[in-house]
């Protein structure tokens, strides 16, 4: 599969490796002083899963059912997750001044996504300054915000959290009622919304823009162009979607002035895609606007960063694909013409997303027969593309916390295989790295 650029083995042990964390995050999360109510390994594991692939279903109340400590360990379960544990790992090599071989290198490169070894420390080292400046800023704003109705250490501890939990688009929290009484705080819908679309944008896109003051837009990366730029357009157009869907439904927002309808619709739109902060229940959201939100949750955020799903580039690059076919034309976009290789791999990870997701919605829809099925469709989107939007329990869960143990299993495999990319996973279990020189004759197939 090095076609596609992929390593099977460097991939096994990145996926071990995140299976591996979060086995240790629910041994932790286990422990007595971690949590405030009785807690299966099943549950741990399913929390510390849904940490590190920085999804945010909960089977069992963050703010709640887990002490100061047990919070903080799935705080740090996201953090692994977000800068990927290569990242962590070379940041101690760091430390340390001890030199990194060849094979972590190539590890510390699957892990960020990035598209070479080239130039690779001095990209991380400027990477792990940016998400310090990031979280620090986030959670300055949020202190100020949460000072105003929290003592000074509470409001600092809740700023760290919820900063954090934004930026790497985690979708975990900490207040005990949610984000719903917030849904018209200006403030607090800004700032999780900043945090959550730059986390979304990936490393080499923030980075890129930093030094965006010394380049002109010409000699912005073919990559930044179209990640941005998609991005802008998919938050713009799933707004107006969420805005026209539920502008008249009493249950979410048709009962909101028009300014708060806009705003839930956007802070909504902007979750839906990678994070799954709601400050709307989902539960009394229509059919279509579950339907609607499965769809932009499956396509997901950015390559390179703390977003999931098929990516905004592999979307773009499908629809590219689609437009000069019917043209008759090289598939190209800003000046660049897009290589056959990536036209392939994006093809791969479409249809090979689909397939996953209909397996996954079929199976949980046989083993929950008695949850309707948009239900399970938007909570399946939810787990492929590590976002965690639920319609929930019917009270502070996830709908997952209803599932029986197999189903939640599907679900913990979902989030794990979300946090190295679908494609990457099947390659890293299914495929092998053997050459095949057989050649067959051409066949015609009528379409």
């Amino acid at each position: 599969m090095k076609q596609f650029g992929f390593d099977r083995r460097t991939l096994k042990i990145l996926l071990s490796g995140y299976i591996i964390i979060a086995l240790a995050g629910s041994l932790l999360l286990s422990l007595d002083f971690a949590h405030t109510k009785p807690l299966s390994f099943l549950d741990a594991f399913f929390t510390s899963a849904s940490a590190v692939s920085m999804t945010g279903l909960i089977v069992k109340n963050t703010a709640s059912d887990f002490t100061l400590y047990g919070q903080i360990i799935i705080l740090i379960l996201v953090q692994i997750g977000g800068l990927g544990y290569m990242g962590i790992g070379l940041f101690i090599y760091i430390l340390i001044r001890k030199k990194v071989g060849f094979s972590g290198k190539n590890l510390l490169k699957e892990s960020l996504v990035h598209s070479s070894m080239d130039g690779l420390f001095g990209f991380f080292k400027k990477l792990l300054l940016f998400i310090v400046i990031i979280e620090f800023i986030g959670t300055i704003l949020f202190f100020l915000r949460f000072a105003l109705e929290m003592d000074f250490g509470k409001a600092l501890w809740f700023g760290f959290f919820h900063s954090v939990s934004a930026f790497n688009n985690s979708g975990f929290y900490i207040l005990e009622d949610g984000l719903l009484k917030y849904r018209h705080d200006i403030a607090i819908n800004l700032i999780f919304t900043s945090l959550v679309i730059i986390g979304g944008l990936g490393y080499f896109v923030i980075v890129e823009l930093y030094f965006f003051q010394r380049k002109r837009l010409q000699n912005l990366s073919l990559h930044t162009k179209i990640v941005v730029f998609s991005t802008l357009f998919f938050i713009v157009f799933s707004t107006l979607m969420m805005f026209i869907l539920e502008y008249s439904n009493p249950n979410s927002i048709g009962n909101f002035s028009f300014f708060d309808k806009l705003l839930s619709s956007y802070f909504t739109a902007v979750n839906f895609r990678t994070s799954g902060f709601n400050t709307l229940d989902v539960y009394y959201f229509k059919d279509a606007s579950l339907f609607f939100g499965s769809l932009f949750m499956v396509i997901g955020g950015a390559p390179g960063g703390t977003a999931g799903g098929m990516k905004v580039t592999t979307v773009v690059v499908l629809v590219l694909y689609a437009y000069w076919s019917v043209r008759n034309g090289r598939v190209r976009i800003f000046g660049y013409e897009i290589p056959q290789e990536t036209i392939n791999k994006a093809f791969v990870i479409g249809v090979g997303s689909a397939i996953y997701i209909v397996i996954c919605t079929i199976l949980l829809s046989l083993l929950e027969s008695e949850i309707r099925f948009i239900a399970l469709l938007f909570e399946t989107s939810s787990a492929f593309a590590t976002v965690g939007f639920s319609v929930g329990d019917g009270g502070s869960l996830s709908l997952c916390a209803k599932f029986n143990p197999v189903s939640k299993i599907i679900v913990i495999i979902m989030m794990l295989s979300g946090r190295i990319g679908v494609f990457a996973f099947f390659i890293s279990i299914f495929s092998q790295d053997k050459a095949i020189h057989i050649k067959y004759p051409k066949g015609r197939v009528n379409l």
